[in-house]
């Protein structure tokens, strides 16, 4: 499978004087500059002009011709953009000369600023866009990664000078001044029926959008990823990929994947063997990503599956990440019953998540009466052992709101799958995570408590909306394996490689001490219980560094770019 760079866009504020673009982009407009880099499909890519107006949608997209003319002329643009299904960034530059970027609200598409000599700089890869900024790592970002990769330091990214646009906002750029900001989304409650319909048209959508007209592969394992296949099928052929051990045939995932019979679907699966465990050494390089990739620990594996579809003719490829963030609810709803005084609700509640996790309620009680939503349910770790470096100002939400602590944790995690659609395009295969779009965030914290938040149904809502396209083994099934064994077994075989990532660059740059570090690492490598989350932030912010390292970065260049519509 061919290499490609990073499919990535971005432009400069309007007034901003001549300027570098990157080497290899695609200019759509000039003055002000507005480019994309990468290999796209045209239909993610689209352009309308009136008069001196012009907008951009970048990305996969349900808006027609007309809807996007429409946005173009409209007062609000985030009013008539709300609804488009799919994961994308919409740029409209007015006839007064004010560029408006549209970030999406589940932060799928993410964006970010630098400031330059020569104006403001936005774009959709914050590593593309450090090398304007000197390429420096953002450490206190990483010691806030090495803390809790879950809770970001407060606007700043993996780049020191490159800042994010949060996600739901308008970013304006003006001919003065600098970037100014503007909150465009925010939950709007929908009936049961409502977010039902919200949620089936914007999934339904924003999968149409991604594999109507092109040869696609998904996943196909648990009901995130078997939901996305079955609706991936109604739009033409399919490949659902079911990876396994090899020495397994049947069975869990296997036997699930082998019970659909839909037209249109064909069944591949992908057998691991020694060569896939976590930790071990790939024949693929690790490409440099805007930060630490969740797949790092499994980057053999995630690398030959891909090359693998890709040899098969796949251009598209779809996951399941995220549906367990949306639809596998934690118990923080607990804190908003107490907050409305709904005590009946809230005690049984308590007691059907107690009695699940085999514990006394009177911890998750307490919790709801603090009322921090986002804590509930959730493991605090704690700092690890081997963090040195201070840990700055993170975002996270506070309040009885389970909403916005569900929205926070989403974007979180979307924010950081980014990375994983980076590595598939080193690899010439386009990455979608369907579950990461705005549109499908908003039917489902839109829906009421009673249609998600449940302690004896598994993800009633997706199984619900889907029960008409789900079979009923599937929308029965309550959970999923695990792959612990896996990493406890790959760190054994691999140590050696792995010590090797401990006393390297966080290291030197002051964050961690490498000696308690190290012994996590013999501990969890003889089986001891170990507490991997920590422990895999810190062996991927290392291997991260390491392909930063050897990577040759963007190059930008005062040479006129390839003009619109060349190949």
């Amino acid at each position: 499978m061919e290499d490609r760079k990073a499919r990535w866009y971005g432009g400069r504020a309007p007034g901003s004087r001549p300027a570098a673009l990157p080497i290899g982009a695609r200019l759509l407009w000039h003055d002000p500059a507005l480019w994309v880099c990468g290999d796209w499909q045209p239909e993610h890519v689209r352009t309308v002009e009136l008069g001196s107006a012009r907008i951009a949608v970048l990305g996969p997209c349900s808006a027609t011709e007309h809807d996007i003319a429409r946005a173009l002329a409209a007062p609000d643009l985030a009013t008539v953009a709300r609804t488009w299904a799919g994961s994308h960034t919409v740029v409209r530059l007015t006839e007064g000369g004010r560029v408006e970027v549209l970030a999406d609200a589940g932060a799928a598409s993410p964006l970010y600023t630098v400031s330059t000599p020569d104006g403001p700089v936005w774009g959709s890869s914050s590593l593309a866009l450090s090398s304007l900024v000197g390429g420096r790592v953002d450490t206190g970002w990483l010691a806030a990664y090495l803390r809790d990769k879950h809770s970001p330091a407060a606007g700043r990214s993996a780049w020191a000078g490159v800042a994010p646009v949060p996600a739901g906002y308008l970013l304006t750029l003006g001919t003065e001044g600098g970037p100014s900001f503007t909150c465009w989304w925010s939950p709007r409650p929908r009936t049961p029926r409502g977010a039902s319909e919200a949620l089936r048209r914007a999934l339904g959508e924003g999968v149409r959008v991604r594999v109507e007209g092109v040869s696609a592969t998904t996943d196909l394992a648990g009901m995130d990823s078997t939901t996305v296949t079955l609706l991936a099928a109604q739009y033409g052929p399919v490949t659902g990929v079911t990876a396994h051990p090899a020495s397994i045939t049947s069975g869990g995932d296997l036997r699930y994947a082998q019970a659909l019979t839909v037209p249109g679907l064909t069944r591949a699966p992908f057998p691991l063997g020694v060569r896939h465990l976590p930790f071990t050494a790939s024949d693929v390089p690790l490409p440099a990503t805007d930060e630490p990739a969740p797949s790092t620990a499994v980057w053999a594996m995630f690398a030959d599956q891909l090359g693998t579809m890709g040899a098969a003719g796949s251009v598209c490829h779809l996951t399941g990440d995220g549906g367990d963030n949306l639809f596998l609810s934690t118990p923080a709803h607990l804190a908003s019953l107490a907050r409305n005084g709904n005590w009946l609700r809230m005690f049984g509640d308590a007691r059907d998540w107690a009695r699940l996790r085999r514990q006394s309620p009177r911890p998750l009680i307490a919790a709801a009466l603090r009322g921090n939503a986002y804590r509930i349910g959730r493991a605090d770790f704690g700092q690890p052992k081997w963090l040195t470096a201070p840990v700055p100002r993170v975002s996270t939400t506070t309040g009885p709101d389970a909403d916005m602590a569900l929205v926070t944790e989403l974007r979180t995690v979307a924010r950081s799958a980014y990375a994983e659609i980076q590595l598939a395009d080193s690899l010439g295969l386009a990455l979608h995570n369907p579950y990461f779009d705005g549109p499908v965030l908003d039917a489902v914290v839109s829906a009421p408590v009673e249609q998600r938040h449940s302690a004896r149904r598994y993800k009633p809502m997706l199984a619900d909306t889907f029960a008409d396209l789900l079979p009923d083994t599937h929308r029965t099934r309550a959970a999923k394996g695990l792959m612990v064994g896996d990493f406890h077994l790959g760190l054994r075989r691999n140590r050696a490689r792995v010590l090797g990532l401990v006393d390297g660059r966080l290291a030197a740059l002051g964050l961690i001490n490498p000696v308690p570090l190290r012994a996590t690492v013999h501990a969890a490598a003889l089986g001891a219980e170990t507490i991997w989350p920590p422990l895999l932030s810190a062996l991927a912010a290392e291997a991260w560094l390491e392909a930063v390292e050897h990577s040759p970065g963007t190059e930008w260049t005062h040479a006129a770019p390839t003009p619109a519509g060349a190949l």
